[in-house]
């Protein structure tokens, strides 16, 4: 890496740097995970009490407590509501752990910064990587509480990963871009605290899109998590295969998001180190 050189910021080089540096993200990402529950009683064993116990809490308070039906639903089971929550509170975690903590990646490593050889574009997956990791155990914990309580597991749950493809790539390029801003605009770490919970109340998370008024349905849309959060729900819950075609335009909208996300960290990570 010549630091005299400006960095590639094409979509080629956004591949070639992820598969360049797999091991490092790796390495990196095992890491991250690790350290998180270092010093902890029970240590890794919480990623899996964490989702068993918030979906636990879902069942009594609304399976129990306010005994709430979605939408014109006619499944009474205690557990249905919980459930269908706790999909959608899997793709809003995912989202707002790699979009709040974007802000402070490199600003919270300087060190890295000052490593020339460091490829500082891995961060965020480093950040995606662990997110990524905590999804898949509350996937788990999901498919294992559908046997449990729904007595039915359908077969359309294996495409949670596809359906979660276009996210991924999506959030990557806010990370990016939020890892560069954030460096020059500390500000900006104050304002994705405030932007991911007002998405969430802005996606169908504890309500399905029937309940909005039908000139308002599509206005909800515009949300990027709600098209994630209803096909999540379709492959999960109900059995249903998404939209595969607003699937393969969420995924090129994706695509350019994260390939803009990179050219901006690209372009403005030579100002870092004086920044820092």
């Amino acid at each position: 890496m010549n630091p005299h050189i400006a960095p590639s910021a094409g979509f080629r080089e956004l591949l070639a740097s992820t598969w360049r540096n797999r091991a490092l993200i790796l390495r990196m990402t095992v890491r991250e995970v690790l350290g998180r529950y270092r010093g902890s009683l029970f240590g890794l064993a919480w990623s899996l009490f964490n989702p068993i116990l918030l979906l636990v809490v879902y069942t009594v308070i609304f399976g129990v407590i306010f005994k709430s039906r979605w939408g014109g639903s006619q499944i009474t089971n205690k557990g249905d509501f919980a459930i269908i929550i706790f999909a959608g509170m899997i793709v809003h975690g995912l989202f707002a752990e790699c979009f709040t903590r974007s802000p402070g990646l490199i600003a919270g490593n300087p060190n890295y910064v000052k490593k020339v050889l460091f490829p500082l574009e891995v961060l965020p997956w480093i950040s995606m990587g662990s997110a990524l990791f905590h999804t898949c155990v509350s996937w788990v914990v999901l498919l294992i509480a559908q046997v449990v309580l729904r007595h039915a597991l359908p077969w359309t749950a294996i495409l949670f990963p596809i359906i979660m493809f276009p996210l991924v790539l999506g959030t990557m390029g806010c990370s990016w871009f939020l890892a560069a801003t954030g460096v020059y605009l500390r500000d900006v770490t104050q304002i994705t605290g405030i932007i991911t919970t007002v998405l969430m109340f802005l996606s169908p998370m504890f309500y399905p899109v029937s309940a909005l008024p039908p000139a308002y349905q599509n206005l909800l849309y515009i949300n990027p998590l709600t098209f994630i959060i209803e096909s999540a729900r379709e492959v999960l819950i109900w059995g249903r295969q998404p939209n595969w075609t607003s699937w393969s335009f969420y995924l090129l909208a994706s695509m350019l998001v994260a390939w803009f996300g990179f050219w901006w960290f690209q372009k403005t990570r030579k100002g870092f180190s004086d920044v820092l």
